[in-house]
């Protein structure tokens, strides 16, 4: 279910139909969560559902809800059932961000699709920190089964990644039958440095290189973006940019509903993973911020914006020194609608910590900066040190606070410096900010 279907630049590769003689080496002691369906309604222990608007992404009709119309469980079967209501549509939309997720391993289900113009039914996992590596596609994602409701026979199993956009697929065409009238297994086998598709135990595409970057930054080391959590995602989009709308033909009955028997994950207990330099390495997560130890390498940064912002970021060397350039065409309205940002900073409670950087703009103006909870999952922003509001000038100045984690230990950190508007003002001039040496010490 691709997240932003049209994009300007948009490298594809493409493998049709091809079974591999691949046998999957997973076994039901690999088995390590399963949902059957079991019950009279869906176990929010589980699942969550996902409420959206019509056109959120790919030119979508429906509005993603949560009434027991569009997603319910029967007979031990869950029920995704697209409905029209006058010139609109709903759906359903459901996924385990926050209760399930996984790196690495088998995913699998055993499910029929919808039939019928403009559906376009999935089974898929997108990151669970979407801005790890950035947004989409920088951040990753895995279809594992895509079937467009006029086209019954043939399945599409894809990966979206990098900057430039870029989708590496395989398609799987039945030669009897189709995927509406019976039930089949969908899966993917992802190992470090490799993805196998399947439908019915039978491989049909593997794929084995991809990569991933920001603009203005070099290549994330392999296997980036694919080395990091995901969660899965079960849905039924109606109309859009590929599917295209429904017509006079399209009926929304029985005929139009998916219907899932089970989802299965398997993992192996090891995994031989790829030696690289991991963006965050998991190991520096368990230790405190030492002597500079913070993860100041511009890789590690990432400037967003939001609203109206524009910028243009870079990383520019100058005697062998690097550095941020912000090059600002618009600030948005708000302070916070342009952020350099650091995410995954391990903050140890009653542990006493210096932020520290230089700072100067091509013309005078404020910005601030702090470091908080990451609230990006349920909008839950919880300053760890007061939030600095500083004057640049145009030469560099030295800014730094002191503070005292008086929460709990969090490894999920955020660090933002934000120069957006200036007190909720936009500023209509184009202008530059360059930020350097940008340092977090434990001071105890």
């Amino acid at each position: 279910m691709k997240k932003y279907f049209i994009l300007l630049i948009t490298l594809i590769c493409l493998s049709t139909v091809k079974v591999f003689a691949q046998k999957s080496t997973y076994t039901d002691k690999d088995l390590v969560w399963q949902e059957n369906f079991d019950g009279n309604s869906l176990n929010l222990k589980d699942w969550n559902f996902e409420t959206h608007q019509p056109g959120w992404v790919n030119n979508e009709l429906q509005s993603y809800g949560t009434s027991s119309e569009n997603t319910y469980v029967k007979d031990g079967m869950l029920i995704i059932q697209p409905l029209k209501k006058g010139k609109s549509y709903t759906s359903g939309r459901i996924n385990t961000l926050g209760k399930h997720e996984f790196l690495y391993g088998r995913f699998e289900a055993r499910l029929k699709v919808p039939e019928g113009k403009g559906f376009l039914p999935a089974f898929w996992m997108m990151p669970a920190d979407e801005s790890f590596y950035g947004q989409w596609p920088k951040c990753g994602e895995i279809d594992i089964m895509e079937v467009l409701g006029d086209q019954i026979k043939k399945n599409h199993g894809t990966i979206h990644f990098g900057e430039p956009h870029t989708q590496k697929q395989g398609i799987l065409n039945l030669t009897k039958g189709n995927f509406s009238d019976e039930f089949h297994v969908f899966a993917v086998e992802w190992d470090p440095g490799e993805m196998r598709f399947y439908v019915d135990d039978k491989m049909y595409y593997k794929v084995s290189d991809w990569f991933t970057k920001k603009p203005g930054m070099d290549k994330e080391p392999f296997p980036a973006p694919f080395d990091q959590k995901f969660y899965l995602i079960l849905n039924v989009a109606v109309g859009g940019s590929w599917p295209g709308n429904p017509d006079s033909s399209t009926k929304f009955d029985e005929s139009a509903q998916m219907v899932v028997d089970y989802v299965k994950v398997y993992q192996k207990k090891t995994y031989n993973t790829i030696k690289t330099e991991k963006r965050i390495d998991e190991e520096d997560l368990k230790k405190p911020v030492k002597n500079g130890s913070f993860n100041n390498k511009l890789s590690y940064f990432e400037v967003y914006t939001f609203d109206t912002a524009k910028t243009e970021p870079s990383v520019k060397t100058e005697n062998g020194n690097s550095f941020f350039v912000i090059d600002i065409a618009k600030t948005g309205t708000m302070d916070w609608h342009i952020q350099l940002m650091q995410r995954n900073i391990l903050l140890e409670k009653g542990k006493k910590y210096k932020i520290s950087f230089k700072a100067k703009a091509s013309q005078p103006r404020k910005i601030m900066y702090a470091l908080q909870r990451d609230g990006s999952k349920d909008n839950n922003w919880i300053p760890y040190s007061s939030t600095q509001h500083i004057n640049l000038t145009t030469e560099y100045q030295t800014f730094e606070t002191t503070f005292t984690m008086n929460n709990a230990t969090d490894a999920k950190t955020m660090l933002s410096i934000s120069m957006g508007a200036v007190a909720n003002k936009v500023i209509n001039k184009s202008h530059l900010v360059y930020i350097d040496d940008i340092e977090l010490v434990e001071l105890n």
